[in-house]
């Protein structure tokens, strides 16, 4: 079922080559449709992620048989159904994980990983909620095990996956600490609800955790960093504590690490990657928040936290600032429909 009204081409971004934010281009192309199980959304925002930085600098393509249009993650309303879609309809403000495509005023999505606008977030800052919310809860919740009572430590505090991490953590009932890269981050992961930030560029983060926990350290560290944080990390874990790792900024390779205190403290290291997921694990994921944390954005208890947004148009100075790292959570573009 389909908007009688729904146009044949569309805009959107497209990389003409790998480089920088200089690759990026506006094209005209055609609008596409969704086949079996699928929905296609009238994109109002989408949201800018470290990912679509580096598919932009040609180290993270997107998997066989999908658009090379970057974005993985949208707001708007449903404008058409594909066969054997249920529980949405025409009309519906939704947002919704991509795996691409989401540079875009449409964009496809499985019905699955659809889940309704919350009552308390606006339509313009949900395009910033399903990347970071579906990540942020399959790996500290689901995989990293976290628990009422027990301490958890994200990276980057201060980004969007960091904003997100330290409310969701603080939903589960955890004692919370944050890294960042400065005190006014560290202020703003404070006014998230982190019990305490450490500013990384002024102190060693693993002496800070041992400190702040009388020598214990956490229960979970959710980490995009990589090798260079990995000995430090371990440093900072308590006995049965898990390491879960979502990206390698910081490298992928780590020489001479002594691997004693993971066997000594029976340490859990673990990881994954969203993007190349089944989609019947992205769908389950999206129940899981549907259950746990969208009662939350509901009510205002958790909050998505937008930095600034930019027209489509200017993807390029949204892709700028997102490497400047100067951003408080979320970046997003937005079409104007």
């Amino acid at each position: 079922m389909a908007s009688p009204d729904l146009p044949e081409t569309m805009r959107q971004i497209r990389f003409t080559g790998s480089g920088g934010p200089e690759v990026i281009a506006v094209e005209t192309a055609p609008v596409p449709r969704p086949g079996a199980g699928q929905v296609l959304i009238e994109v109002v925002a989408a949201g800018v992620n470290r990912p679509d930085v580096a598919q932009r600098a040609g180290v993270y393509p997107p998997p066989p048989g999908a658009t090379e249009t970057p974005g993985l993650e949208v707001a708007g309303r449903v404008i058409a159904l594909g066969e054997g879609v249920t529980g949405l309809a025409p009309g519906d403000e939704v947002c919704a994980l991509v795996i691409s495509g989401g540079y875009a005023e449409f964009a496809v999505a499985e019905a699955g990983h659809c889940l309704p606008r919350p009552k308390a977030v606006s339509l313009v800052d949900a395009g910033g909620l399903p990347e970071t919310f579906f990540t942020v809860y399959s790996n500290v919740v689901q995989r990293g095990r976290l628990a009422r009572g027990e301490s958890f430590l994200v990276h980057g505090g201060s980004s969007g996956i960091g904003a997100t991490a330290i409310q969701i953590a603080k939903h589960v009932g955890a004692r919370v600490f944050a890294t960042a890269g400065s005190a006014e981050k560290c202020r703003f992961c404070e006014e998230l609800g982190a019990d305490a930030a450490i500013d990384y560029k002024q102190a060693d983060f693993a002496e800070e955790v041992k400190r702040l926990t009388d020598g214990r350290g956490v229960d979970v560290i959710l980490d995009m960093i990589g090798a260079s944080y990995l000995p430090r990390n371990l440093k900072s874990l308590a006995p049965d504590g898990r390491l879960v790792m979502i990206a390698l900024m910081g490298g992928y390779k780590v020489d001479g690490l002594n691997i004693t205190p993971i066997m000594r403290n029976r340490l859990t290291f673990t990881g994954s990657t969203l993007r190349p997921r089944p989609k019947a694990d992205k769908a389950a994921i999206a129940e899981g928040l549907r259950k746990d944390v969208w009662p939350e954005l509901d009510a205002g208890r958790i909050r998505t936290v937008t930095h600034a947004t930019f027209p489509l148009e200017q993807a390029q100075q949204a892709h700028e600032l997102m490497e400047s790292s100067a951003h408080l959570g979320k970046i997003l573009l937005t079409t104007g429909r």
